[in-house]
């Protein structure tokens, strides 16, 4: 997959699990970097669960999905990381 359909598919799986798992996006970079590292996650995932080889292989509906199941399980794995945030008392 090239370069420029890594980022189309990296946009739009980032603002979707935005939207899914926290209501909304996390801006243009944001989203960006969510939905390339998802893609690798997702496509990692379903390689080795469930024997699909090449995963995500450009902008269509297999890969978004596959992508967004990856961004959504790295978004819910950093909030476990993290924890819950104590809100800051002015």
């Amino acid at each position: 997959m090239g370069i420029l359909s890594w980022i189309v598919v990296g946009l739009i799986v980032g603002f979707l699990a935005g939207i899914v798992i926290r209501g909304r996006g996390y801006g243009l970079a944001g989203n960006l970097i969510i939905g390339v590292a998802g893609g690798l996650l997702g496509g990692w995932l379903a390689s080795y669960f469930l024997g699909l080889n090449d995963a995500v292989n450009g902008i269509n509906l297999t890969s978004i999905i596959v992508a967004l199941v990856g961004s959504i399980v790295l978004i819910l794995f950093f909030r476990l990381i993290a924890g819950r945030r104590k809100p800051k008392v002015e």
